[in-house]
């Protein structure tokens, strides 16, 4: 299989996340150590407080590493998540979660996650989260 259709074929299978489709985010950009993935917030997704829930914008964070950790396609498993919560959000505003690689070893890879609100671009979360990488191609 060549490079490009192997890229497709990575990225068909990400987007098939059925925890994503069920929160309404999409994954809008899969390449090898990257990703991009956004959420508007619904008044279910709020807590008692009227924001944004932290596991709705832990679990926008969580996709996107798991796009970008899974991007080079070798089955990848979160090993450790550590994140800060710097900003309230509420319904209506949308999110946008981007994964970034900064190290790849042969098992472990570590990653910096940013959440933003995409209106102001201010910073809602960030967190840096590591992957273990099995030797287990999930597209071949």
């Amino acid at each position: 299989m060549n490079d490009t259709i192997r890229r497709q074929a990575i990225n068909k299978y990400i987007q098939k996340d059925p925890f994503a489709a069920h929160l309404g985010a999409k994954i809008e950009i899969i390449k090898p150590g990257h990703s991009r993935v956004s959420l508007t917030v619904t008044e279910e997704m709020t807590n008692f407080h009227g924001t944004t829930h932290g596991g709705v914008i832990f679990a926008l964070g969580d996709m996107a590493f798991a796009a970008a950790s899974n991007s080079h396609g070798l089955m990848a498993v979160a090993l450790n998540v550590s994140i800060s919560f710097l900003k309230a959000t509420k319904a209506g505003d949308k999110l946008v979660a981007e994964a970034n690689e900064n190290h790849a070893g042969s098992r472990m890879a570590l990653y910096d996650i940013t959440v933003r609100d995409e209106q102001t671009g201010e910073l809602v979360a960030k967190s840096q989260d590591l992957a273990y990488r099995k030797k287990e191609q999930f597209v071949k």
